[in-house]
């Protein structure tokens, strides 16, 4: 169930394209008074006074990723909201905040964008986890320099790309060339309607890899197929279907308190073991024993059709270190959990070593 209260913006704390950082107070529930994040072309502009329709539901259960307040809406006469654009197609659809966007289907239409209808042998980089961008991106750049990577966000974690701070980051470190956001995820450089089409549009885009992963917020329920990083295996499939290489970024720990999650996670393995019908590239990392004879040991359930290659995934990690680029996952730094890190930068070097 939603809960909402009205509050009035204290300070302004950041701002970052597409999404403002501010501190709401709650006269009547001073408790929960705290960070909110509004999205400017849904709500409009905000400022220090406004009064504030926020949704409290995350912060009231103690959630993590989205564990923070949402402006809903502001409390003056007219709306001021961003102008209509030339767009027909639908997205947050059949909600009280659905908004029309001009997406690469429309604009191919239209005959200003070509798109390819298959992605001639392109590299597609899977990942489960947003925390993985990162890295991925630095093993491609690290063993291809030249590398253009356009990053796809699919609608199975956060829509928003506005709400994810690494991408903004590795735009300003020259990492991500392109972003897209496909289904009912919004504000990529390019909208589509599907992954096929985003995957297309990446490559019509200038694309040299394609790295596609959920945004922040990825949704677990300890039961073996409620997780919602399991699309992983719908974008390998997607991208062999449309001739690309699918490789596919393992999900590792050794710091996961969890035993479902140590070593290769459960989802990795359900995800390959039986929803990625197609033949597709398995990166894994360099480690040392026992942790590879562990490593080795989960991947060995996987169907032969799967290509299990190792790859030095260091050079990923010596790349975000130089750039300043600092990642975490759930909490935990990358010396913390050094194994998810190298897997990540495992399956962009796998992939930059399929270019020409």
């Amino acid at each position: 169930m939603l809960r909402a209260r009205w509050g009035v913006i204290a300070a302004i704390l950041s701002a970052r394209a597409g999404s403002i950082e501010a501190r709401v107070e709650f006269s009547d529930a001073p408790e929960e008074s705290g960070p909110a994040l509004a999205y400017p072309e849904l709500t409009g502009p905000i400022a220090v006074g406004d009064r504030v329709l926020v949704n409290t539901t995350a912060v009231h259960l103690r959630l993590g990723t989205g564990g923070l307040h949402f402006i809903m809406a502001v409390d003056r006469g007219e709306p001021s909201l961003p102008p209509p654009g030339p767009g027909h197609i639908m997205k947050l659809r059949y909600t009280p905040l659905q908004q029309a966007v001009l997406t690469a289907e429309e604009r191919a239409t239209a005959g200003e964008l070509a798109l390819p209808e298959e992605l001639g042998g392109t590299p597609v980089v899977a990942a489960e986890l947003h925390s993985q961008v990162a890295a991925v991106a630095a093993g491609i750049r690290a063993t291809a320099p030249a590398a253009r990577i356009a990053f796809v966000m699919p609608d199975a974690a956060a829509l928003p790309l506005a709400l994810s701070h690494l991408i903004p980051r590795l735009r300003e470190a020259g990492l991500i060339h392109t972003t897209l956001t496909c289904g009912q995820a919004f504000g990529g450089d390019l909208e589509a309607v599907s992954v096929p089409s985003a995957l297309v549009a990446a490559k019509a885009a200038g694309a040299d890899v394609i790295l596609i992963a959920q945004g922040p917020g990825n949704a677990g329920t300890g039961t073996p197929l409620g997780f919602s990083g399991i699309a992983q295996a719908d974008w390998l499939n997607a991208a062999h279907s449309l001739g690309g290489v699918p490789v596919a970024a393992l999900r590792l720990s050794f710091a996961d308190a969890r035993p479902r999650h140590q070593g290769v996670s459960h989802h990795s393995l359900t995800v390959l073991g039986r929803f990625t019908l197609c033949p597709s590239v398995v990166a894994v990392p360099l480690l040392p024993d026992p942790l590879a004879r562990q490593i080795g040991s989960q991947l060995a359930m996987l169907p032969a059709r799967h290509t299990i290659e190792m790859h030095d995934g260091e050079p990923a990690l010596a790349l975000l270190a130089s750039l300043g680029v600092a990642v975490t996952t759930m909490g935990r730094s990358v010396e913390a959990e050094r194994a998810f890190f190298l897997a990540a930068g495992a399956a962009g070097v796998a992939a930059a070593r399929r270019l020409g």
